[in-house]
């Protein structure tokens, strides 16, 4: 057994043994996404399970957030735009936990190229109206330079993408992620953009609030060592965590999870210029574990 994983399990046979009886469950929400699979990765490992956390997963970005705002539950995956609308509205929520920059892995899709879009009367888009695809899509208009005013924003969330065909009649923006994209792309429907370009960037990470990292920053500790130990499992066998994992991202086949992996980039391990470059959007501080 490798050293980091035998420490690893001795951190969490302490930290299960001693506290076993006191402490409650700690709830995390979270979505299909593929930067999330560590945490998929170690709930079926039974890491989790050990330091008395639960995973609830959910439809979409948005149902995430939604049931983090209700409080059932108490930390919960987001990008830096459920992250934002969460503050917005009261709560005193903050990064704890770096995972992953989308590098490709969000995307805009259609049925129509760029110029047909320009000369079409109407563009229905298709996205998570209160979710990163919003700052998604207004880049991508920027960027080409559409009318707004021919749009026709439609709310779904992303099972319910997931389902749409691509139409004769009507031009269809998309906005979408993996592993989303993966059948609405056997269906016809190309990718324009993603967060290949520069000028969007977007960083998933966990959050909590103040009172819960200062009450359990020991479990989150953990939980930090369990997430790098994970990752480091994904990437040295990645078939044996594709058949950990492919439930909880939509069963792709393991050559679509190999091409899913490769449009993100793991960033457990910040490197002090990528620190420095999302300070802006609320990523620093004394809440961050290294």
């Amino acid at each position: 057994m490798g050293k980091s994983i035998f420490l690893l399990l001795i951190t969490l046979f302490l930290l299960f043994s001693c506290a076993k009886k006191e402490q409650k469950e700690l709830r995390i929400a979270t979505n299909a996404w593929i930067g999330y699979t560590p945490l998929f990765y170690a709930r079926k490992k039974g890491y989790l399970e050990k330091l008395g956390i639960k995973l609830v997963t959910n439809v979409s970005l948005a149902e995430a957030s939604a049931m983090y705002d209700t409080g059932k539950a108490d930390m919960v995956t987001t990008t830096q735009h459920e992250y934002y609308s969460l503050k917005r509205t009261g709560h005193d929520i903050v990064p704890v936990i770096l995972l992953d920059r989308s590098d490709g892995g969000d995307m805009v899709l259609s049925n129509k190229d760029i110029e047909s879009l320009r000369r079409a009367a109407k563009i229905y888009v298709y996205l998570e109206i209160d979710s990163i695809n919003t700052e998604l899509i207004k880049d991508f208009v920027l960027h080409y330079g559409l009318d707004t005013k021919k749009m026709v924003y439609i709310n779904k969330d992303q099972a319910q993408i997931e389902d749409l065909q691509p139409s004769d009649n009507e031009a269809m923006l998309l906005v979408t992620y993996v592993p989303y994209n993966l059948p609405l792309q056997k269906r016809g429907f190309k990718v324009l953009a993603s967060t290949k370009m520069d000028t969007l960037v977007v960083i998933d990470a966990l959050c909590t609030s103040k009172r819960v990292f200062k009450h359990e920053k020991e479990r989150l500790l953990a939980l930090k060592k369990v997430i790098d130990q994970s990752i480091l499992d994904i990437m040295k066998d990645p078939e044996a965590s594709y058949a950990l994992v492919k439930s909880y991202i939509g069963n792709i086949s393991f050559d679509e999870y190999l091409e899913a992996l490769k449009l993100i980039k793991w960033i457990n391990k910040p490197s002090p210029q990528l620190l420095k470059r999302i300070e802006p959007i609320g990523y620093k501080g004394e809440y961050l574990i290294p």
